[in-house]
């Protein structure tokens, strides 16, 4: 039975993509192709239903048990097995399904400014065309409504950043031996050594993994009528394509996904004034997340001159990552 033994599982926007890259150097790891298989989160098939491009996302989860086995498969024989599903620490549920099928699983979480993380997320859906509110502050706040409306994970903004109550949800299945936690500015910072302290949390040599290269890097699209434009024109295509059968969704709407981020560009930081309207959203979780690792947490509720990250331009030749498709290794 081919299942993995070690799992990245958070958090979104927090250089998963990356990691997932950096670590397939290591010939001692063998990482799936399709990062973000989703497999854990589900007991069954998908839905089928949610918010603006959640159909389509659905349709790629890999929730059968041989198919999530099947990306395993060509392991070597003495590699450690792993993947990459930033989800799995934001949904409970998933958690306890790691904990029933690999008990054993190590763990590895990257935490992120909730702050920042949020806005990046935000920053990803408009630039993908699927979300409509043109200001991260108004976006956040609609997020108990998009919740209620059965819309995917990936529009809970201020949930996914709660890292603290994850945690301590976590560390009630799962001995803290077993779970890695570090800062994303630590692989942004120091990559060499970030990289060494997790083969050191897997048992695999060190000093062979030196650099995080730059994935998933999003552009920031501005609010003009051509964006406005064609945003409405995709998500209008994500909704018929939610009918189409087989890969024709994508095909329809890919196009337009490549339209829209053309020349975008780079992220802009968030303002002070965005900060200081995020910030009391998480203050009461940072605190827990402060108790349940016994770290110090506190630059999180301080005002910031960039919003962190890699804001500079999208490498020459990349698009924005689409994490349910095979990666080529």
């Amino acid at each position: 039975m081919a299942l993995p033994d070690f799992l990245v599982i958070g958090a979104p926007k927090a250089g998963t993509t990356a990691l997932h890259a950096a670590l397939t150097g290591h010939p001692e790891l063998y990482l799936s192709e399709v990062k973000e298989p989703k497999f854990f989160l589900t007991d069954g098939a998908p839905p089928t239903r949610g918010g603006p491009g959640d159909a389509q996302t659905y349709r790629e989860h890999v929730w059968r048990k041989t198919d999530y086995e099947a990306l395993f498969t060509g392991a070597p024989p003495d590699a450690l097995r792993g993947e990459s599903t930033p989800f799995y620490l934001y949904d409970r549920a998933a958690q306890r399904r790691i904990r029933e099928l690999i008990p054993k699983a190590r763990l590895i979480a990257v935490l992120r400014d909730p702050v920042e993380r949020a806005h990046s997320n935000w920053t990803h859906l408009w630039s993908a065309g699927l979300e409509p509110i043109d200001d991260v502050v108004r976006a956040c706040e609609e997020e108990e409504w998009r919740i209620d409306a059965g819309w995917a994970a990936f529009w809970h903004y201020v949930r996914l950043g709660r890292y603290g109550e994850q945690l301590e949800h976590l560390y009630g299945l799962f001995p803290r031996e077993q779970v890695l936690v570090f800062r994303y500015r630590e692989l942004l910072e120091r990559p060499g050594p970030t990289l060494d302290r997790i083969c050191s949390f897997l048992d695999v040599e060190q000093g062979v993994l030196t650099e995080v290269p730059r994935e998933n890097v999003t552009v920031h699209p501005g609010r003009t009528v051509r964006h406005r434009f064609l945003s409405r024109l995709l998500r209008t295509g994500v909704a018929a394509g939610a009918v189409l059968p087989g890969d024709l969704s994508t095909r329809v709407t890919t196009p337009l996904e490549r339209a829209l981020q053309r020349n975008g560009p780079s992220r802009r930081p968030l303002t002070w004034e965005q900060r200081q309207a995020l910030i009391p959203l998480f203050e009461d979780d940072i605190k827990k997340l402060e108790e349940v690792t016994g770290e110090d947490f506190g630059d999180w509720l301080e005002p910031k001159a960039a919003s962190g990250g890699r804001v500079g331009a999208r490498p020459s030749g990349q698009r924005q990552a689409r994490n349910g498709r095979p990666r080529s290794r």
